[in-house]
């Protein structure tokens, strides 16, 4: 009896070929979206310099940067997304991408500005954007004299430094801070009553 060798399977029907061909396709098209994506910029806003919490957002205040941020894209404001009544709801440091956590509206603003007047002068290292507490010593009965420090406004940031005139004018003792709307009340009594007052960087102790 005459036996006829069995016939081999074709090449391209091998299913284990198709698919690793399959395989091959999708890594490549993989990488290929990466690299893409990876080339895929996105204009956004960069601070030009430090906004402080609570101030209005301008478009001056920024300039627009292009940057691949990839899928948190959708995390920072791009020029048309800067609207009127917008304030910062945090700082905002001077070169810093403006996130959409670090906007808010007026209407939902919980801080204000005050001018208040440090009677030992303003730390060197102070500056706008700078978080400090606000501490101050009551008035005695005495002449002259002033009970025990004690902290009046803990969560506070420097808005600016008034510039002192004069050009050999010494660094100026004013400074604008940025306090929460709670702590207004006690800000001003404390300074209609005379109290000293002292800014202390944080982490700078008492």
């Amino acid at each position: 009896m005459t036996t006829h060798p069995r016939a081999r399977r074709p090449f391209w029907g091998d299913i284990r070929f198709l698919i690793g061909l399959v395989l091959v396709i999708l890594s490549i098209a993989g990488v290929w979206l990466i690299v893409s994506s990876a080339r895929e910029t996105t204009p956004v806003l960069q601070a030009n310099r430090t906004i402080t919490q609570g101030e209005a957002l301008a478009s001056g205040d920024f300039h627009v940067v292009e940057v691949s941020l990839g899928t948190v894209v959708d995390d920072y404001l791009a020029p048309q997304d800067l609207e009127p009544g917008m304030i910062a709801a945090r700082t905002v440091a001077d070169g810093e991408l403006l996130a959409a956590t670090a906007t808010g509206d007026a209407d939902s603003g919980r801080t204000t500005n005050i001018v208040v007047e440090s009677s030992v002068g303003i730390p060197a290292r102070v500056e706008a954007g700078t978080p400090v507490e606000l501490w101050y010593s009551p008035p005695l009965q005495e002449d002259g004299e002033y009970d025990a420090p004690r902290i009046l406004a803990a969560d506070v940031v420097v808005a600016s430094i008034p510039e002192s005139d004069g050009v050999l004018a010494e660094r100026s003792a004013a400074v604008e801070l940025v306090i929460a709307r709670a702590d207004v009340a006690d800000v001003l009594a404390a300074i209609n009553a005379g109290a000293a007052l002292s800014i202390v960087p944080l982490g700078s102790g008492s």
